[in-house]
């Protein structure tokens, strides 16, 4: 997280496309908003699209606008979203669920500057910063053919990937405190922060819904809370079964490495064959469960 931070304002001095990868919740959305924030367009308008939310009919009303007249019920002139962030940013969250056909307009725009609105008789100039985000693998994507390499390499300019809470738990105790201190202003409480036991199951669980689980998980304790500190009875009966199925899953993944090691006599490649991982797979699964040579 140091490095995408200390990348972003650098990204942010010119004005190149940048796409930012990463699983729902790890906060793609924050960076594009930082992006933005710490450019030249920090005072023009920072637009949001979910693109994964546009039906294939209105597509082109929607991100290039319209005139009066364009179909049936267009009764005034109307901008898309493009033409609402001139000036600033766009930012095209999750990208690589658009269709075919609306990726054409979309690599149309990129390369030209312009967009015609429906019905109009000229195009219209743009002056605006592209960002986009995906929680999909691109590169797997255009493998196969479902998203255009074109447009790929046009968004792939500058890359930022948000890594997933799993891989930075030493950024828990921040994140705790950071969304507490905003949850205590919002409902006007005094709340000081999680008990160790509360903390120790935080540190323990993988979140696979990122920070957003984790803030969710937060503003939930709230609702009943009672104390100025938060104890593993305050979370939500629907993550303390997470908690739980999490920890057996956890036992379940060491037994599983440690007979595939003892059978293959510690052969980490020979075991990863057996479990259908991969070798690396092995290794951190070894040292997540502290998994010691047996002699």
């Amino acid at each position: 997280m140091k490095e995408v931070k200390a990348f972003i304002p650098k990204v942010a001095e010119s004005d190149i496309t940048v796409l930012i990868t990463g699983e729902t919740g790890t906060g793609k959305e924050l960076a594009a908003e930082q992006i933005h924030k710490c450019s030249s367009r920090e005072k023009g308008p920072f637009v949001r699209v979910n693109c994964a939310a546009l039906p294939e009919s209105l597509v082109e009303s929607e991100l290039f606008g319209y005139e009066r007249g364009a179909f049936t019920g267009a009764v005034t002139s109307s901008q898309g979203k493009f033409e609402q962030a001139n000036g600033g940013t766009i930012f095209l969250d999750e990208i690589m669920d658009m269709t075919c056909s609306a990726q054409a307009k979309i690599l149309r725009t990129l390369e030209s500057k312009k967009i015609d609105r429906l019905g109009g008789k000229s195009a219209v100039s743009l002056n605006v910063r592209i960002t986009a985000a995906t929680n999909q693998n691109p590169e797997q994507l255009v493998a196969e053919g479902e998203f255009r390499e074109d447009l790929y390499y046009r968004l792939n300019v500058a890359r930022i990937h948000m890594p997933p809470l799993r891989d930075r738990k030493e950024d828990i105790p921040s994140l705790v405190d950071g969304a507490i201190k905003a949850l205590n202003q919002r409902y006007e409480r005094r709340v000081e922060g999680l008990t160790h036991d509360a903390m120790e199951s935080f540190k323990n669980y993988d979140w696979p819904g990122n920070v957003r689980e984790l803030k969710n998980c937060l503003e939930s304790t709230f609702v009943n809370l009672q104390s100025r500190w938060i104890s593993r009875e305050n979370f939500p009966v629907n993550f303390l079964e997470r908690l739980r199925f999490a920890k057996d899953s956890f036992t379940n993944e060491r037994d599983m490495v440690w007979d595939a090691l003892t059978s293959t006599n510690w052969n980490k490649s020979a075991a990863a064959k057996k479990l259908n991982w991969s070798r690396m797979k092995v290794s951190r699964a070894i040292e997540r469960h502290n998994i010691v040579f047996a002699q």
